[in-house]
């Protein structure tokens, strides 16, 4: 190995660990994630196979990695819904098991059976687990020797899986129970970094005068893209709130009574609807390109376009200096992060009536369909709306934190 190929693989060892410092970095949640499914695995491997010396002792394993979730809540709820698919799975091979016989007919009603009770919306994703323990059941039940046997493997194996469970839930509350209030304030920087860095590339074309179709279709597929961003922000969101409850973690405790997330739930929403607004100013730019040869035959239009161009590059300037300040959103810092983004919106609030200015002064038509002036200046409009009602919800959660409206 090369010395610059041993260097880049140590540097990457470096910087794998530099994240596993971090307390919230993605590294360390999944290195924490793999050690507490091991430990659980551990654990209830010994109780089955060292204490209880069962005959399939890889189901308490199995079941207690399953419910090592992200989550306390999580854990708790699939591990009563795990329980009971896996009990109704063996329950269904016990009544037809015992009463028809170990043959393939009877297989074929056990799987018929689990596979409708697998559909039960209230087992939710362990449903697919009643068909897959009626299955492992009828196997057992099939080794077994006597109609004892028989029923004392099927009850084991639902005693395996309780064990399991319960490991899985213990370890995952009692060791370090995961927090993931911070989930929320992350979906709303990166939908706000996502903004800021679209609009920081258009700002500057614009004002250089109208981009060619290449350009804006660039854009518009960038702005089409973030549809898969906008869901893990939301999930972001709720992993936030689940992670507070049942949780037995003393700084959890507090904020239970505290922590509402109403305001960054209306945050995200507003950025969502500023990702619409930024597709739709995308769209209209790039629609001025559908019909080159009309561009080619009208020589007035740019002349007109150039000086509404460069008062709606300074316009989406300050919407990226306004989602700047979002995109480092801190809890701790709510406050004067609160009073710089109104003042930012005081700012675009002022570019766009420049923008509106403008658009009156050229004479430019807001009604023409084939032009794009009447989409853009609406837009604008409703992105400054956003942008104020953003800073207005932000601004007064950081006054009544010390009194219940505290966000994460």
């Amino acid at each position: 190995m090369s010395d610059t190929a041993t260097q880049e693989k140590w540097e990457r060892v470096a910087d794998w660990g530099r994240r596993l410092r971090r307390p919230e970095s993605s590294a360390r949640r999944s290195l924490l994630l793999i050690l507490k499914s091991a430990l659980a695995a551990t654990v209830s491997w010994f109780v089955s196979y060292e204490l209880m010396n069962a005959t399939s002792p890889a189901f308490a394993p199995f079941s207690a990695v399953l419910m090592v979730q992200v989550t306390v809540y999580q854990s708790v709820v699939q591990s009563l819904r795990y329980v009971g698919a896996v009990t109704a799975g063996v329950a269904v091979q016990a009544v037809l098991g015992l009463s028809a016989g170990p043959d393939l007919v009877t297989f074929a009603l056990v799987a018929l059976v689990a596979l409708v009770i697998s559909r039960w919306r209230l087992l939710g994703a362990q449903g697919s687990q009643v068909a897959t323990a009626a299955f492992f059941a009828f196997a057992t039940y099939t080794g077994a020797s006597s109609d004892t046997d028989q029923v004392k493997e099927l009850g084991q194996i639902v005693l395996l899986v309780l064990i399991g469970s319960a490991v899985g839930v213990g370890v995952n509350v009692l060791i370090a129970p995961p927090l993931r209030y911070r989930s929320a304030e992350w979906g709303i920087r990166a939908l706000a970094q996502e903004i800021h860095d679209l609009l920081d590339t258009m700002a500057p074309e614009l004002g250089e005068g109208a981009p060619d179709a290449d350009t804006t279709q660039g854009w518009r597929d960038r702005a089409d893209r973030t549809g898969t961003l906008i869901s893990q922000s939301r999930e972001g969101l709720r992993t936030a709130r689940e992670s507070l409850r049942l949780n037995p973690h003393p700084w959890a405790r507090r904020r239970r009574g505290t922590l509402t997330f109403e305001a960054y739930d209306r945050t995200m929403e507003a950025l969502v609807r500023m990702i619409s607004q930024v597709t739709a100013i995308t769209r209209s730019l790039d629609l001025q390109h559908q019909d080159e040869k009309q561009q080619e035959e009208e020589s007035g239009p740019d002349r007109d376009y150039a000086p509404f161009l460069r008062a709606y590059a300074t316009f989406l300037s300050s919407v990226v200096d306004f989602t700047e300040i979002l995109a480092t959103l801190d809890e701790d810092h709510l406050r004067d992060q609160a009073g710089r983004l109104d003042e930012a919106a005081d700012g675009l609030e002022r570019c766009r009536r420049e923008v509106v200015r403008t658009t009156e002064d050229r004479g430019l038509s807001l009604t023409d369909p084939t032009e794009p002036y009447g989409v853009l200046v609406v837009e604008a409009t409703r992105l400054s709306e956003e942008c104020r009602y953003t800073a207005g919800v932000l601004g007064n959660s950081a006054e009544n934190g010390s009194s219940g409206s505290r966000t994460a």
